[in-house]
This record gives structure tokens, sequence and C-alpha cells, in this order.
């Protein structure tokens, strides 16, 4: 689940509810009968269950879940008639029949000031002292909201279906998304097994957002890679009215009466959403919890975590064109649509700028929170105003979506278009301002990666250290005046010096981030082989090349350690590596890599000079056979 910034959790008492009923727990018409002594236990303990309940609520509020009673625990197997027991190390303990288990679920998405097991360890104290004091043969233990979802991550779906069999005591609505999304599940999976994919539970439940009347949203991905009797729509049609049906069916039995929204995709048409960027897809990542996966939706939640799946610029530029289409468009319509051309035609441009700024686009309900958190609050780059003509908009549109707002009035459908148009003046605005300060930072790390590169230049031209200040300096007296580098990029060098001039002083222009970076292209290039140039001939000076039959071979020196390459020529060049000692032999050959070579160069500082002792000639034989010939100037 997406951590939230700050707690809005509160531990006050609440006003506590029975979960089902109203004097005591019952069964919903049509659910499976509990087991005669759980009923039983039950209704004779209600009084002590809710003292116990009313203590957690009051003590921990909102932080509570739900409360559920469990089934007791199976009895050991016994030995069959006539047959006597098996002996154990341990005798195994017969369960208590007056023992009363409770699970009880605990919220920690908002915890920020101690760790997970902390928090577990506190919870599960305090909770176990509250059954205690209420009651010896209750049996209390706790778990935490996060360590559900996490196991469901894992594929772990045993906690799940612990919740699905227990009779709630108290519920804020997520036992029962969990109860009747398992039983729903597992109706989906023993009936279409092949081609299931996952079944993922999200919408406000897994979003922290869910009240005790939300709907229970769950999605479920088909596989459609190998239809052959029948087209892809016939299969998606099919399936999703049979798995509507078990969704009522579900219902029917466990007694919730939340609606039970099923969404049914086929992977073909998932994959496409994926690709155009579709925000509900995108949310559905973000916040999904699966309840069952085949290896589909976890890779792709952790590749959003990643970063790795990005909203196209094609998609970006279809969100923005949308805004300007809606608003033409809009005043030619009835006015009893004109509300949702308006709405869209400020919240896709609002998504698409979201979008350039670096993030996927958001749901429609969040857009406004996630719009005032990154450019009123952080980035200052919008004023408050626009923010709440975009949640007036969705407001208006959910009053008309509910009923609980009739009609428009021809005023209030001027007002939506004269606000539509102002907030798309402004987004346009808002774009260059994105783009702008995108290029501030492009400028800034364009500066830094030339002065990094001139820097490591002067150190091959002996200048260990330079300040910022002496740099360019450096550059025109050790490299441009000598005639290393030519005149030219001196120019090139000034106008980026001058972008990062103007852009500490917010005064940078899309003019002056074309010339900076139009001129460091060229420049870099130069500098990079400029540099190669110079540490090739430099590593001449290392080599020892050598003829051995019809084969070049070369031993190269590197202050300590010595890389010999047996075949110069040869497409896969064996590469061996040896320690040189203090009287200038080669120490024992060991296997070496291309690679290893190549980091071995980076990270060398070249010597002046190279010195070949009298041992390693003895050691060329060696290696190469007696016959080996030293090359000179080749």
């Amino acid at each position: 689940m997406a951590k939230k910034t700050k707690s809005n959790k509160s531990v006050k008492p609440k006003s506590v509810k029975p979960a089902k009923g109203k004097n005591e727990p019952q069964l919903p018409a049509g659910a499976p009968k509990l087991p005669p002594e759980l009923e039983k236990k039950l209704k004779a303990l209600k009084t002590k269950l809710d003292k116990f309940k009313d203590k957690v609520v009051d003590k921990f509020g909102d932080y509570i879940v739900g409360i559920t009673l469990l089934p007791p625990p199976k009895q050991p197997a016994q030995a069959p008639q006539g047959q006597a027991p098996q002996a154990t190390k341990k005798e195994e303990k017969k369960p208590n029949p007056d023992e009363i288990h409770v699970l009880v679920v605990v919220d920690d998405t908002t915890s920020k000031k101690m760790s997970k097991d902390e928090l577990h360890h506190k919870f599960s104290s305090i909770i176990g002292k509250f059954a205690e004091e209420t009651d010896k043969n209750i049996k209390a233990q706790s778990v935490l909201l996060t360590d559900i979802w996490q196991n469901s991550y894992d594929a772990k779906y045993d906690m799940n279906k612990m919740v699905s069999v227990g009779a709630p005591i108290y519920d804020t609505g997520m036992l029962a998304a969990i109860k009747i999304a398992e039983i729903h599940k597992s109706m989906v999976i023993k009936k279409f097994d092949k081609y299931i994919l996952s079944y993922v539970l999200a919408g406000s439940l897994t979003q922290g957002r869910a009240t005790a009347t939300s709907d229970i949203d769950v999605w479920i991905v088909i596989d459609d890679t190998d239809v052959k009797k029948m087209t892809r729509a016939e299969l998606k049609d099919k399936l999703r009215a049979i798995i509507i049906g078990m969704g009522v069916e579900a219902g029917e039995m466990t007694g919730i009466k939340n609606k039970l929204n099923i969404q049914v995709y086929i992977l073909t048409d998932f994959w496409d959403s994926l690709k155009d960027a579709n925000p509900i897809i995108f949310t559905l990542l973000r916040d999904g919890v699966p309840f069952y996966d085949r290896g589909i939706f976890m890779p792709w939640k952790q590749l959003l975590r990643m970063g790795r799946i990005k909203p196209s610029r094609e998609a970006i530029d279809l969100f923005m064109s949308t805004g300007e289409q809606s608003v033409k468009r809009i005043k030619l319509k009835m006015k009893d649509m004109g509300m949702e051309d308006t709405f869209y035609a400020i919240l896709t441009p609002t998504q698409a700028a979201l979008m350039l700024y670096g993030i996927p686009p958001p749901t429609p309900k969040e857009t406004p929170e996630v719009l005032e958190e990154i450019f009123v609050k952080r980035e200052k780059l919008l004023e408050p105003e626009y923010v709440e003509i975009l949640k007036k908009n969705v407001q208006v549109r959910k009053e008309i979506e509910h009923g609980t707002k009739k009609e428009l009035s021809g005023t209030e459908l001027d007002e939506l278009i004269k606000n539509a148009e102002k907030y798309l003046e402004r987004i346009k605005k808002l774009f260059k301002e994105i783009e702008l300060m995108h290029d501030k930072k492009s400028v800034v790390v364009l500066y830094d990666e030339i002065i990094t590169i001139i820097r490591d230049v002067l150190k091959l031209e002996g200048i260990e250290k330079a300040q910022d200040a002496e740099i360019i300096k450096l550059f025109e007296d050790e490299l441009i005046s000598t005639g290393k580098v030519p005149a030219r990029y001196l120019r090139d060098l000034n106008e980026i010096i001058e972008a990062k001039k103007k852009s500490d002083k917010k005064k940078l222009t899309k003019a002056d981030v074309e010339k900076a970076r139009k001129g460091s292209g060229g420049l870099i290039r130069f500098l990079v082989e400029y540099m190669q140039r110079k540490r090739g001939r430099e590593l001449e000076r290392t080599k020892i090349k050598v003829k051995h039959g019809d084969k070049y071979g070369e031993v190269i020196l590197l202050d300590d350690l010595a890389f010999i390459i047996h075949d110069i020529d040869a497409k896969e060049k064996r590469i061996e590596k040896a320690k040189i000692n203090e009287d200038g032999s080669l120490g024992t050959l060991k296997d070496s890599s291309l690679e290893e070579f190549e980091k071995a160069l980076a990270s060398l500082k070249m010597p002046k000079r190279a010195f070949i002792k009298e041992p390693v000639f003895e050691d060329l034989k060696n290696i190469f056979g007696r016959d080996v010939q030293v090359l000179v100037n080749y």
C-alpha cells in the first residue's frame, strides 16, 4: 500500500456498532451455519466479547480495522479403534474446548514513529492483556494490515482464508471485503482455473479511503492468448457474465450487502490499456492487492514501482490535446452534456501536466489532491484557485452522477465553460513552466558534466587540483592556447557557462538551453576522444610487444599488476593477469577478462615512465615459449 505522509488516525473512542444485528452477532439469511459449539459460545460470551471489543476500540480507535471470532482449532487426529496411539517425543496438546480464539486486524499504514515489529509487539501486548482481563479463555492474536497485504504479494493467502471463515465482531468494512473476495475468488478459480491469471482487490479499500458502505472493487485478468473456438470478445463476455453471477451468489452466501464491483479484463486489452497510460490501470497496479496471481500482476506492479512503466510522449500529447478539443465541442452540445465535457476538458490536461512532471496519471478522484501537492505546495508553480476550479468540477460531476443534483442550470454551465477556458490557458502556461524547470535541471547537469570532463583532461596534463573558478582559465591556457583543443570549443564552453549563470539568476530562456545543448555535444566528444588518445599513448609506454610463432602478443605493465594477451588478433582473446614482484618478475598467472582489464585501465593513473627489469624476459620465455621475440617500434 502507498505510504501516507501524515497520519490521520485517531485513537479517540468511536461509536461502536455490532457487526451483525442489533443485539447479538447473527448469521445472514442463506449463509452456512456456524458449528453448533461456536454458535453456543458466541451467544454465551456475547457480553464479554462486546466488552473486549469496546476496550480495544476505545483504546486504539481508527487503528482497528476489524475483530473476528475464529473457528476452534482442529482436534488432533485419533488412532483407529483397536490401535494404540503412536508415542511421540512430546505429547500433543489437545485444544481447550472452552477457549475462544479472536483475531484483531490493525491498520499500520500510517505508522512512522516505530518499526513494524515494535508496533506489532505493542498492539499484541495490550490486546492480549485486554483479552485476559475480560476472560482468560479469550485468546486474542493481532495481525498488521500491511502483513496481510504483503502475504498476498508473496502469494501466501492463508491469512485471507482465516479471515474468510471468521465471524466478525467489529468491522470497518475490510473483513467483509476480504471474506466475500476470498469466497468469490475460490468459486471463479474452481470454474475457470485455466483462464484466470490474476484476481485483485483494489479501489478505496486498498487505498485507505474506504468506509463501512464502500463498494468492494475486484479485478480479474483473463488469459485470451490461446483462444481458438471463439473470438476474444465472446470469451470476455461469456466469462464476465458467469463471474458477475458468481459475485451475486457470493453476496447471498455471506450476507454482505456491500456491492461487489467486478471488472473483467482480457490480457490483450489490459496490455493495451497499460501502453495507452490508462490512469485506472496505473492505479490498479499501484494499489491493488492480488488474492491470486499466476505471475502476471506482481511483475507489472514491481516494474511500476521501479519506474520502468511510464506513459509515452504520444500518450502525454493525447491527454493534452483532449482539453482544447473538448472546450470547442462543449459550446455545440446540449446543456445537460456540458458537465461531462468541461470535466474532462480540465481533467485530462491536468493529468498530462502530471505525466510531463514525471509521475503516472492519477485517477480523476485523486487528481486535484495530487495537483495541489505537486504544483502548489512542492514546486509553487500554480495558484490555489485553479485547484479549486478542478475540485468544484469533480464535485459537481459526482453530484450529477449520483443523482443528488438533478439538473445543471444555464448559469452554472456558463460558469463551468468560463472556468474551463481559464483553466486551460493556465495549464498551457504550466506546461511551459514544467519544461523550463526540466531545462534548468538539464543545464545544471550539463555544466557539471563538462566541468568534470575538463578537470579529468587537466589531470592528464599534470594539473591535479583546480578550483571551479580556475577551470575556465586553465582550460584556455593549457588546452586552447597550446593548440591541443580547437578555439571554437572555447565559445561552446562559454555558452554553457552563460546558460548556467542565467539559470542561477532564474533568467534562463529556451534559446539559451538550445545554444548550450548544441555546443556541448561536440565539446564533450572532442574532450573524451582527446583523453582516450592521450591515455592510449601513455598505455603504449607500458606495453611489451612480442611475437611467438605466427602470433603476436602483449604484456601490459600497470603499477603492480600485469595483463598478458596471448594473441591480439584473435576474436576471443585469452587474457591472463599476474602480480609484479619487487624484483620485476611476474607472479603466478591467473585467468582474467577484457572487462577486468578495462576496469583496471580506467582506475589507474598512468606512470610517466615504465621500467622493464631483467626477470621479465625470463618470464616471457615461460609464457610464450623459448622462441619468443620482443618487438621494438612495432
